[in-house]
């Protein structure tokens, strides 16, 4: 062990008549683990937020969308194949989406209404293999038989503000009706309830209902025309290149969207809510710091006979240097190593026990928090607060290596 290690392990170690000092450095300890602590535990809630939320409007919403300038085509087929052999692309199904009125016994609501594929929907969104529809060809015409009135799939939340259960009768209500000698007559038609999907977003749960795309197709007057392409890619954050491969390929009128541009101002949102809240945090780090150079400050007017001692003995500007640098970040290290530990065991608490019960139509979590930790994002935060030390030791170690020995042993 170096002189400097031993000198400065000792200065540590407060005689009764520098217990103030101790007192400081005690204090300096508890603010930098409480500092690192409060990082550790929002930036993993966050990040776990963000992962939850990103998988949960993955479930729900393709990774990439394909449309047409101009609306509906009827060309599709073709170009469906043309999608589905391109490098990144997993599968993808067409759809029809617009806003409909649902009418029930309980009550009337607004929802969009996707006109899906069953057989190849799935493959492309995790919610929709909850969706179970009946085959239009097995129906057949004739509307006034119960059983051969189309299925439609609910929302959780939606079919509750409707005050429906499976098998009931609602009324699909379509503003793309036909004109008459009265007017406009909006397209009714009935359906019945064959399930719900519950995604966990409670937007997407009180708004979406999904019905076979061939009778989608009837009831808009579309023909044989869809809305556009869902597309699932083997790699979610290389969407955007497949978006913009896509687009290149097919050329103008068609245009394609990944899930990233289609939900960018939430995740920019969330990306500086972060960053402001490591900055807020910090402060505390930095509050602590303070306190690493006031303890070393009263240090060294408390050990200046003694740093004379040292100078006049040999030993150098550098030397004397070291020795409160090293103090200063022992306590910056010991504060932040309990900080570490106290963050890991909250954020497993957290994890692991639920909290109470929070409102879905607030929150997209219910029971409990999501917890992330990244290993870059803790490496980050012991990298900062030590740096934070390091930085409140150097005004103090300069301080007491300019101390002039003579001085010092006469006025000290």
């Amino acid at each position: 062990m170096s002189f400097e290690l031993f000198i400065g392990s000792r200065y540590l170690r407060a005689k009764q008549k520098q217990a103030f000092i101790s007192l400081i450095t005690i204090l300096s300890i508890a603010g930098v683990a409480v500092g690192v602590m409060a990082l550790i535990v929002v930036i993993a809630v966050m990040a776990g937020f963000e992962a939850d939320l990103k998988s949960r409007i993955l479930g729900g919403q393709p990774q990439v969308i394909l449309k047409r300038h101009g609306g509906a085509f009827s060309d599709y087929h073709k170009v469906l194949k043309e999608v589905e052999q391109m490098e990144g692309v997993e599968a993808a199904t067409p759809f029809i989406l617009s806003q409909v009125m649902l009418r029930a016994k309980g009550g009337v609501s607004g929802a969009v209404l996707r006109g899906i594929e069953p057989a190849s929907a799935g493959r492309v969104m995790t919610t929709l293999q909850q969706v179970t529809l009946p085959d239009p060809a097995a129906t057949g015409s004739s509307q006034n038989s119960a059983t051969n009135i189309p299925g439609i799939v609910l929302g959780r939340e939606l079919a509750r503000n409707l005050g429906v259960v499976e098998d009931d009768i609602i009324y699909l209500i379509s503003p793309r009706g036909m004109l008459s000698p009265i007017g406009h007559v909006p397209a009714m038609r009935q359906f019945r309830v064959t399930g719900y999907f519950e995604s966990g977003m409670y937007d997407y749960d009180q708004t979406f209902a999904y019905i076979n795309i061939i009778d989608a197709q009837k009831l808009m007057r579309m023909g044989n025309s869809v809305s556009g392409l869902d597309i699932r890619v083997t790699n979610i954050y290389d969407a955007r290149n497949v978006a913009q491969a896509i687009t290149s390929k097919l050329k103008f009128p068609y245009w394609a969207m990944d899930w990233m541009q289609m939900n960018r101002n939430l995740f920019k949102a969330l990306k500086l809510e972060r960053r402001v809240m490591f900055i807020i945090l910090t402060l505390i780090i930095l509050v602590a710091a303070f306190n690493i150079a006031s303890s070393l400050i009263m240090m060294v007017m408390g050990k200046t006979r003694d740093i004379a001692i040292l100078k006049a003995m040999g030993a150098t500007e550098r030397s004397i240097r070291k020795i409160f640098v090293f103090n200063g970040m022992v306590i910056g290290a010991f504060g932040t190593l309990l900080g570490l530990g106290l963050g890991l065991i909250l954020c497993f608490l957290l994890k692991h026990i639920n909290v109470h019960e929070l409102a879905g139509d607030i929150y997209y979590f219910t029971t409990s928090l999501p917890v992330k930790l990244e290993f870059i994002n803790v490496i980050s935060i012991i990298a900062a607060a030590l740096l934070i030390c390091f930085l409140a030791t150097l005004y103090p170690a300069r301080q007491a290596s300019k101390l002039n020995p003579v001085d010092a042993i006469r006025y000290g």
